[in-house]
């Protein structure tokens, strides 16, 4: 993959990034407009420096942990986009392997963008339904058969997606698992806060143990 490619994404990357912030701000101006009512400054700069404060720090792991899975372009088309964890990741995953494609390959580059490109534009596509059934689908979404389903979507998503990894390397996993359940049962409200902290010590972890285990010949 060339300079030129990279640098030509990083640049168009950055003005829709730009572009991106600044429709997300129109909402609330068009509404400030449109009202009159301005907003109480003193109690906005306290939130925003607040969420700063909590969500910042997660951001930039995100970015440090996925920018090399998702390749160039297909990195900001997923943070301009949201839900990494839960799908961008995920599919961008699982293509590759579907593709075998290698991670950092021109090959991967295109294959990584196209299913975070897919995934975005089935996220609206599911949303824009769910939006329009909402109403008339509710009686069956809060029904006590349901119900209880919902709150196992992300651990059956995950759950799915680990096993099919972890079976083919589980020697690199079990170190990384034992801390991610110790951090769990010991130190829970931390691990509830900061998820994405907790995915940058595994990947850590899984990285030591991962060139530990490959120096000695066991992978």
């Amino acid at each position: 993959m060339n300079d030129q490619y990279r640098n030509n994404m990083h640049k168009y990357g950055r003005i829709f990034m730009v572009m991106g912030i600044i429709v997300m701000f129109l909402a609330p101006i068009l509404i400030w407009i449109i009202t009159g009512v301005a907003p109480n400054w003193a109690q906005m700069i306290a939130g925003v420096v607040a969420l700063s404060i909590i969500y910042l720090p997660g951001g930039l792991i995100e970015m440090m942990t996925y920018s090399p899975l998702l390749g160039t372009s297909a990195t900001y088309l997923a943070f301009v986009t949201g839900n990494l964890i839960n799908l961008k990741v995920p599919c961008v995953m699982n293509a590759t392997e579907i593709c075998k494609t290698e991670i950092n390959t021109p090959e991967n580059e295109v294959v990584s963008t196209i299913s975070v490109a897919f995934s975005s534009i089935t996220t609206v596509l599911i949303l824009s339904l769910g939006v329009i059934l909402l109403i008339p689908l509710k009686p069956v979404l809060q029904s006590e058969l349901l119900a209880p389903a919902f709150s196992w979507v992300i651990s059956a998503l995950f759950g799915a997606l680990g096993y099919k990894y972890f079976k083919g390397n589980w020697k690199m996993i079990i170190a990384p698992m034992i801390i991610v359940i110790l951090l769990s049962i010991f130190i829970p409200t931390f691990v509830n806060g900061q998820v994405i902290i907790i995915i940058l010590i595994a990947a850590i972890i899984t990285l030591i143990v991962s060139k530990i285990l490959f120096n000695k010949e066991m992978i």
